[in-house]
């Protein structure tokens, strides 16, 4: 004998059906492993919007020529900076360009300061082998025609354009705003910072291994550590620094 009536499709109502609807989509709700798929037009990670990357450049630097023809204080520590890094990191040999076809009142200055550079390279350790002079036209005599350094090497920079806006920032299109995506351009002046900043593109490859351990000052703290003396390093207000020891 049955206790109950069986539920036929004529006995469903429209409330027993909305119970039946709200359950499974309860029931659904507990599902933990959901995936969210956006159409997006351009990945929203700054790293691969604007992505830095390792390619080989030209680093050049101009050196105006005075009255006397020399280097005056500024011009020389940039040589030796430009000079100094050459040694480190460039490729092939210097480039040094000779403007001609100046006014007659510069072309002696011009000439003067040409051999001091070649002559401070010397002195910089360079060898004579590796710098090749060369000479350039110069389209208007009446403005400053300066000597320009140059040299290859690898250097860091973001593989994109900046400056390039694909998306209206404004109201004209819902879909973008919408969607809550960063702008294609935002981050990409930062990237371009960062990678001008680095000295040694090398580093954003691998780091740098560890460099020698002082044993003896290493000692002289692990004795003041166990004598229960303090081996931090104590800062006066004028910005001196009484170093006690320090853990290498």
């Amino acid at each position: 004998m049955a206790l109950y009536a069986p539920l036929t499709p004529t006995s469903r109502s429209p409330l027993a059906l909305a119970a039946l609807v709200l359950l499974a989509a309860s029931l659904g709700a507990c599902k933990s492993d959901r995936v969210t798929a956006t159409g997006s037009i351009y990945p929203d990670d700054v790293r691969a919007r604007h992505p830095i990357v390792l390619a080989d450049g030209i680093r050049t630097l101009d050196v105006f020529p005075t009255g006397p023809g020399h280097l005056d204080p500024r011009q020389a520590a940039d040589v030796d900076a430009f000079l100094l890094e050459f040694r480190r990191y460039g490729r092939g040999r210097l480039a040094i360009d000779i403007p001609r076809g100046v006014s007659p009142g510069v072309s002696a200055a011009v000439e003067r300061t040409g051999a001091a550079i070649r002559r401070r390279s010397t002195e910089g350790g360079v060898p004579s082998g590796a710098v090749v002079v060369a000479s350039y036209a110069v389209a208007d005599p009446s403005l400053a025609s300066p000597l320009r350094l140059s040299f290859e090497r690898m250097e860091a920079k973001v593989a994109s354009a900046c400056g390039m806006w694909p998306q209206d920032l404004g109201v004209s299109n819902p879909a973008f705003n919408l969607r809550n995506e960063p702008s294609w351009n935002l981050g990409c002046a930062t990237r371009s910072n960062i990678a001008a900043q680095v000295a040694d593109p090398v580093d954003l490859v691998r780091g740098r291994p560890e460099g020698r351990i002082d044993t003896v000052r290493r000692s002289q703290v692990i004795d003041k550590l166990r004598q229960g003396n303090d081996p931090s390093t104590t800062w006066r207000q004028d910005g001196t620094a009484n170093v006690k020891g320090a853990l290498q």
